[in-house]
């Protein structure tokens, strides 16, 4: 298994567009996601893997340039990887995938590394873990996946799979099922030892409605949110950045245990504080340091 990924934002790029994958990497993304999946059509495929390539060999990487494939189940996948991994890419996004798959791109990256000279199991993955009926019995799986660094969700895919007319209530909110599998992706990832990633705001315009989602994203536990535009990238970045005041309570709660060494709970500011007070604040100043 990898280490786990860092980023707060992962913005995904069309990659039949040349112009929207530089436009990606001037973004302030963390992270680049140039797509060969859902953004192209059929019939651009062939050029967008040619295109891809291409990117990847000639750009200045500010940021790590992944590349989300078609799924392993379709006639692309395959033709995907042979065009993209000799350009060396620095990760492999896999949607609609099992944990079985996951192992089985593995296999494939191994052998493609190889055969381009390229150091074997340089290139990570992430993997877009709720978008089939079957893969949802197997959220919990994920310990011990090769090369895996991140694990992220679907809603839109997810009801297409389920049959769903619509993913969201009256309110705007998800309807339970699609709750329930943020949380199985969330708990999934934690259960791996790897970064859990929140998945896309679709309306690009709603960036006060994305300040909240990626807010309750992190304050949930997720790492990371991914964009499908790139006015959404400095919203995204605020939200899984630590504030000037987390970081000043983080740290009173790190001192208060390092003055008291042995202590199983400290009062602080008139408050109770225990172990997952101090995990959680060393997490917050991890994040910091990242």
């Amino acid at each position: 298994m990898a280490d786990p990924l860092i980023a707060r934002s992962l913005l995904f790029a069309p990659g039949d567009s040349a112009r929207k994958l530089a436009k990606a990497g001037a973004s302030g993304a963390d992270l680049v996601l140039c797509d060969l999946e859902d953004a192209v059509a059929a019939a651009n495929k062939d050029a967008a893997r040619a295109l891809v390539a291409e990117h990847l060999r000639t750009t200045e990487r500010a940021q790590p340039q992944w590349v989300r494939i078609n799924p392993l189940d379709t006639e692309y996948a395959l033709a995907d990887l042979a065009a993209i991994v000799p350009a060396k890419p620095d990760g492999i996004m896999l949607p609609k995938a099992t944990r079985a798959e996951a192992e089985r791109l593995h296999h494939y990256l191994t052998a493609l590394e190889a055969s381009a000279g390229l150091p074997v199991g340089a290139i990570r993955t992430i993997v877009v873990a709720t978008e089939t009926a079957p893969a949802l019995f197997g959220l919990g799986d994920y310990a011990g996946t090769p090369r895996l660094a991140a694990l992220t969700w679907g809603a839109e895919d997810s009801a297409t799979a389920l049959g769903a007319t619509d993913n969201r209530d009256e309110s705007g909110e998800y309807d339970f099922p699609y709750q329930l599998f943020r949380a199985l992706a969330l708990s999934g990832a934690a259960a791996a030892g790897v970064t859990p990633i929140e998945t896309i705001h679709g309306d690009f315009r709603d960036l006060d409605g994305l300040a909240k989602v990626a807010a309750k994203a992190r304050r949930t536990g997720f790492r990371g949110m991914m964009a499908i535009h790139p006015d959404q990238v400095a919203v995204i970045n605020r939200a899984f950045s630590a504030s000037a005041a987390e970081i000043e309570r983080a740290e009173a709660i790190v001192a208060a245990f390092a003055a008291n060494p042995g202590a199983g709970t400290i009062g602080l500011d008139g408050a109770m504080l225990d172990m997952p007070h101090l995990k959680r604040a060393q997490a917050v100043l991890a994040m910091q340091r990242s």
